[in-house]
């Protein structure tokens, strides 16, 4: 059993702010150190917005059609489902480095950017330290050279062996 789901974002937090009372809103898009979350949505909450609506299609279709033309609001039970499943945290660039750090310092386990952000957000949120606690890893740091040397780990990252010739192979 999954005892808390945390929802770790970057500063592209629409959906940290959707849990805090926002509004499910785009915003700009900004640049990060985890390009893979620098996205103006997020295309899978649409199907959990649909499980906290149980399962009304029709009202799924009206959010999502007044939510292409800006900002919406939902009904307060469906914000309270969505925070019973989820808690969520916004990580900057500035403290992924920190967590990239950090964890190598204590562990000399060297985390990609986006699973830094994982990392901390779970931190941060983690409402029973008597639990175990899972963060999934999405990327490999060989592919962020320069959030590695922003962190000021010592070490350059190192693609795995089997992939060490990687760049030589052809396309």
């Amino acid at each position: 059993p999954i005892a808390q789901l945390v929802i770790a974002t970057n500063a592209n937090d629409i959906l940290h702010r959707f849990l805090r009372g926002e509004g499910y809103a785009r915003g700009a898009l900004l640049q990060t150190l985890a390009p893979s979350m620098d996205i103006v949505v997020s295309s899978n909450f649409e199907r959990a917005l649909f499980d906290f609506h149980d399962g009304d299609a029709a009202a799924m279709a009206g959010l999502m059609g007044r939510f292409r033309g800006g900002a919406v609001q939902v009904p307060p039970a469906v914000l309270e489902r969505a925070r019973a499943e989820f808690s969520s945290a916004v990580v900057d660039d500035e403290r992924t480095c920190e967590t990239i750090a950090s964890v190598f310092r204590e562990t000399e386990y060297l985390l990609d950017p986006h699973t830094a952000i994982g990392v901390r957000a779970a931190r941060e949120c983690r409402t029973d330290a008597a639990l175990p606690l899972v963060t999934l890893g999405t990327a490999h740091p060989a592919k962020f050279p320069d959030a590695i040397h922003r962190a000021g780990v010592p070490r350059e990252p190192q693609l795995p062996l089997h992939m060490a010739d990687l760049l030589q192979r052809p396309e």
